[in-house]
């Protein structure tokens, strides 16, 4: 299940990128967070349901529970025109629990805390940019989202899901060797991009006054 849930996270955080870059409409990622978000949630609770209390298990299905409420809470703060500063707060508290559970699965999995630190960047940035109004770093926010979907969850997720989580610490060296590369293409590309001016769709809520 956590590995399921990953792999929904790997389209999630795509389509949240395309959408802070303009390229798809915000209310089509809103409606994909929403079945993304429920869908973990649901499936958090199955698996929090038949772990016990083992704290690997309990670390996990925390994790679940993080990313499932942000998706949820994501997709209705765009289809209720919530304003999105409460979940810039939000991805603030997130982004340091995410750091807790890097810290704590430091010692047993050394990837997955390396993923957790890169996932604690990504809502870092989402704090900045919806709760403390850091215009100047949305597009570089948005090519981080998309070019963390395949590295920090899609491939992980397939390589779980077929049995090969490389869990050596070559493997979270050269994990946080691709993180780090990945955040200074991010910004390059930010950088380098036109800011065109985004079409207005039928699937986007009006500006705010």
């Amino acid at each position: 299940m956590p590995f399921i849930c990953l792999l929904l996270s790997g389209a999630a955080l795509l389509a949240n990128g395309l959408a802070t870059l303009g390229h798809v409409p915000r209310r089509d990622a809103a409606a994909l967070n929403l079945l993304v978000g429920g869908t973990q949630l649901v499936l958090a609770v199955v698996y929090v349901s038949a772990a016990g209390d083992a704290p690997a298990p309990l670390l996990t299905a925390a994790g679940m529970f993080l990313f499932g409420a942000t998706y949820l809470y994501s997709g209705l703060d765009v289809l209720l025109g919530l304003g999105s500063r409460g979940l810039g707060w939000f991805c603030g508290l997130v982004a340091f629990c995410g750091i807790l559970l890097a810290t704590a699965w430091l010692g047993a999995d050394p990837l997955l805390a390396v993923l957790w630190v890169c996932w604690s960047v990504l809502w870092a940035l989402l704090f900045a940019c919806l709760a403390l109004g850091a215009v100047r770093l949305e597009r570089f926010t948005g090519w981080a989202l998309v070019l963390a979907a395949p590295a920090s969850a899609t491939i992980p997720a397939l390589l779980g899901l077929a049995g090969l989580w490389p869990a050596s610490p070559a493997a979270a060296w050269g994990g946080a060797l691709i993180g780090a590369i990945l955040i200074v293409a991010a910004r390059a590309l930010a950088r380098r991009e036109p800011k065109v001016p985004r079409r207005a769709s039928a699937g986007d809520p009006a500006p705010a006054r």
